[in-house]
């Protein structure tokens, strides 16, 4: 018998409303909608991770402690998930850099498919990755949400130096 439950918070962020989703005590995705399919009930996201957001916006804290879960996707997409906590905050990577760094240097396209599936963003940075030429590249989100985190990113790291 499965005793986890599904239940969301919200968090008032500077780009809009985040919905926080949790099984048991593990964060399972961020998202700028209501959480639907599942039947999530209102709860508390732990106090813990509201601060670690609330600093992540104000440009002080540059990483999550946070225990995430991913609740679906292939073996491949979570190797592309996990592996973008390796790009440094306030910085930027290829999707050929991230191919590379998962072992598939041609994998660059099936790459940015797995991006736009990351179900945390923002905690999983998929965010810091943009085409080799410089150019953003998309974001599930929208590409002006993108920009936004990679210029806060950018001016919490200038600020800091």
């Amino acid at each position: 018998m499965n005793t986890s439950q599904s239940v969301y918070d919200t968090f008032d962020s500077p780009l809009g409303t985040l919905y926080l989703t949790f099984s048991d005590s593990f964060l399972t995705a961020v998202s700028f909608s209501k959480p639907s399919g599942v039947p999530f009930k209102k709860g508390s996201a732990p106090e813990s991770f509201i601060r670690e957001l609330s600093a992540y916006f104000n440009g002080e804290n540059s990483s999550f402690t946070q225990q995430i879960r991913f609740l679906a996707g292939t073996d491949f997409e979570k190797k592309v998930w996990s592996a973008l906590n390796k790009i440094p905050f306030g910085e930027t990577r290829s999707y050929k850099w991230l191919a590379g760094k998962i072992g598939k240097p041609a994998a660059a396209r099936a790459v940015g498919g797995a991006l736009s599936k990351n179900p945390i963003p923002i905690v999983i940075p998929c965010h810091r990755v943009i085409e080799s030429d410089g150019s953003l590249g998309g974001y599930s989100s929208g590409v002006n949400v993108k920009k936004r985190l990679l210029e806060m990113e950018h001016y919490a790291r200038q600020n800091r130096s």
